[in-house]
Formats: structure tokens, C-alpha cells, sequence
């Protein structure tokens, strides 16, 4: 009797005389049972396939880019095995089928872009990579988990150049930024400042308006206040009209107040009275 244990991690494709029977998960399996006179013994095979996720490195790949510059990359690739048997029967080596499927992709995604897209969305190349790949390879039982660009790698002069580009870019946004930055407040003091005058028009509205209302107020008072005094003036003429001797009393008064103040001077007119002798 022979043993095979298959551990963790792990799934065992079980052949039988070179045909696959089964898939055998993790455990200590029987590979010939005992023998019978008279019987062939089966050839049994079991094939060791890993599932757990791995890591494929593609080195040092030089690729033109859309605008005909010659950019080296390299890439990590995260992948695991989900159906072992697509993976052994469908493909001769599902490890070198997919180093061949990353480098075609990255080499479409980078034909396709130019140089400024690549340095300035870095991540679009791994998103294209990953959508190019994952398809392809469920075909053949494998689950690309995911696509980094690792290093992207220009020609010496084009580096210089590249940096100064960057540089240049980073200034800008930073004076972009600035601007921005001065335009909010100058903004914002214009704003603060319309504010403010518009509360101090409204002030002055409101205090004028209040003057109005304070001076229409008083002459109100003071008309009213005419208008009683020749009310009552109205009332005494009446009752002087009506009763002569209420007259000459409040004259009589008149008199005695003023005879009272030693700086009064009263006048009285007397007529003046000739004696004319006519001669006959």
C-alpha cells in the first residue's frame, strides 16, 4: 500500500492509467491497494497543484509608447489558482501562459497611451492591464488578483527632461493654487465688504426713516396741540359772547396782574373834549 498525503493549500488531481478522476482536497489519500492474483494494478498518479496566491514578476520590459518613446517596465503580478484542472488541462503552463497575457496587455495599454497620460494617471496602465487579463485567464483557471506597475524606467535624457517636466508641473499647480487660493479671499473680502456697506445702508435708511417718523410725530403734537388752543380760544370767545361780564372780569384780572409788576406801563386813552364858542 502507498500514501499521499495532500497538504494546505493544495488540491491533488488524481489519474488513473493517465486518465483524471477526481480532484482531491486536502488529506492523506491511498494510492495502489493491495494486489490480486490475475489483476492488473491500475496506474495512479496524483499531480500536486498550489492554490494559495502567488506573485509573477515581468522585468525589464521595453515598450514604445503612442508618441514613439521607448519606456522599460516592470510589473507584479498578484494571481491564485481556482480550478486546478483548467489549469492543467487546458493549457500546456498556466505559470508561462500568463507572463505572456500581463506582457501582451501591458505592451496594448502602453502602445496606446503617450507618454504625458502615463506619467500623469499611472494607475490607468495597471486598471488596463487587470481588465485586459482577468478574462483571459479564468479561461484557463486562474483569478488574477491584481496588476501593478512597479517601475517605469525612460532613456537618461528623456529622464532629465521628464524631471524638469515635473518640476514645472509642480510649480504651476502650486501657483495655480495660489491664485486660487488669493481670488477665494479677495473674493471673500469683496463679499464681507458688500456686507457691511449694505448693513450700513440699511443703518442709514432706518435712522432716516426713524427722523422722519420722530419729526411727522412732533408736528402732529404741535398741530394738535394748535388746534386745542383755538378750541378753547373758540370756547371763551363763545362764553365771553354769551356773558359780557366774564369779559370785563378777566379784564379786571389783566389789570390787577399788571398793576402788580412794577415794570408795567399802563396807558389809559381818555377822549379829548374842546369847548368851541360860536360868536353869533
Amino acid at each position: 500500500m502507498s500514501e499521499v498525503i495532500v497538504h494546505s493549500g493544495f488540491r491533488g488531481l488524481r489519474y488513473v492509467d493517465g486518465r483524471l478522476e477526481t480532484v482531491l482536497e486536502p488529506g492523506r489519500y491511498e494510492l495502489v491497494r493491495r494486489r490480486f492474483p490475475g489483476r492488473r494494478v491500475p496506474s495512479v498518479e496524483i499531480n500536486l497543484i498550489d492554490v494559495r496566491e502567488r506573485e509573477l514578476n515581468i522585468k525589464g520590459q521595453e515598450i514604445l509608447t503612442a508618441d514613439k518613446v521607448a519606456v522599460r517596465v516592470n510589473i507584479i503580478t498578484h494571481f491564485r489558482v481556482t480550478d486546478p484542472v483548467a489549469a492543467v488541462e487546458r493549457v500546456a503552463d498556466y505559470s508561462d501562459r500568463l507572463y505572456s497575457d500581463v506582457q501582451l496587455a501591458a505592451r496594448r495599454s502602453l502602445a496606446s497611451m503617450t507618454l504625458e497620460a502615463i506619467l500623469t494617471n499611472r494607475n490607468q496602465l495597471s486598471e488596463d492591464i487587470l481588465r485586459d487579463v482577468e478574462g483571459v485567464a479564468a479561461g484557463y483557471g486562474v483569478a488574477i488578483i491584481r496588476a501593478d506597475v512597479k517601475d517605469l524606467v525612460f532613456p537618461g535624457n528623456l529622464q532629465e527632461v521628464m524631471n524638469r517636466v515635473l518640476m514645472a508641473q509642480r510649480i504651476a499647480e502650486a501657483q495655480m493654487v495660489e491664485a486660487r487660493t488669493r481670488a477665494e479671499r479677495e473674493a471673500l473680502e469683496a463679499t464681507s465688504k458688500a456686507d457691511a456697506e449694505r448693513v450700513a445702508a440699511q443703518a442709514r435708511v432706518e435712522k432716516t426713516r426713524l427722523a422722519a417718523e420722530a419729526d411727522a410725530e412732533a408736528k402732529r403734537i404741535r398741530a394738535d396741540a394748535d388746534v386745542d388752543a383755538l378750541r378753547r380760544l373758540a370756547a371763551g370767545a363763545e362764553a365771553y359772547a354769551q356773558h359780557p361780564a366774564l369779559l370785563r372780569l378777566r379784564e379786571l384780572e389783566t389789570l390787577g396782574d399788571l398793576g402788580s409788576n412794577a415794570a408795567a406801563r399802563l396807558y389809559i386813552g381818555f377822549e379829548k373834549h374842546s369847548n368851541t364858542l360860536d360868536a353869533d
